[in-house]
């Protein structure tokens, strides 16, 4: 009997938006290694994100130590896009306004 051995993808699957997704789940690839680099185990994060499945896991994580260069250049782009979008979220919001009219309310 021949083993039939040939290369697989990761089953990552990029929104419009540049996310990438694992398998069929909304979770997204930066979860999964953020736990594994937490130390949790493949098993441990299906149970945390119930819709993942253990084959999945176990990919994504084989995926990102054969190329963790890459993902973490990915991680870090994804972490610049959010911190530039809380940045702009919070320079449109007066936050002193917000906080007065909080205050107001509250000595009603």
């Amino acid at each position: 009997m021949t083993l039939m051995m040939q290369a697989e993808a990761p089953p990552l699957r990029a929104e419009t938006d540049g996310a990438l997704r694992v398998g069929d789940s909304r979770v997204l690839l930066e979860m999964v290694i953020y736990a594994f680099e937490d130390g949790a185990t493949a098993e441990t994060i299906v149970q945390r994100f119930p819709s993942l499945k253990l084959p999945d896991v176990y990919a994504v994580i084989a995926y990102y130590l054969r190329h963790r260069g890459e993902v973490e250049n990915y991680l870090h782009e994804r972490e610049k896009t959010a911190q530039q979008i809380r940045e702009r979220i919070e320079g449109q919001q007066d936050l002193k306004a917000i906080r007065e009219r909080l205050l107001a309310k509250r000595r009603g």
